[in-house]
């Protein structure tokens, strides 16, 4: 099964195919979604790469964590499921 690591304390220039290059040096790449703002399209500084396996993201972790890339060490964990926001549904309020 797929394991989903966050990626992070990357530079500006650092793009998707680098990182799946990157990661691919370790173990088969799901995925690769570099975050990114939505007005201007530029990085955010992090990441989230899907490994294949268990094993090879285990392994990335091990072996990419501190690792100098672009200029700056990279910050990679095992990422943490998405969190209930607390925003959303009920609309309403209003004046009675």
């Amino acid at each position: 099964m797929a394991k989903r690591l966050y990626v992070g304390n990357l530079s500006y220039s650092t793009t998707n195919a680098s990182l799946s290059e990157l990661f691919g040096e370790i173990g088969e790449v799901a995925s690769v979604n570099l975050i990114t703002d939505r007005m201007t399209g530029q990085s955010r500084g992090f990441a989230f790469v899907e490994m294949a396996d268990d094993t090879a993201a285990t392994e990335a972790v091990n072996k990419l964590n501190g690792r100098d890339v672009d200029g700056r060490a990279l910050k990679v964990e095992e990422a943490r499921p998405k969190r209930d926001s607390g925003f959303g549904g009920g609309g309403g309020g209003g004046r009675w």
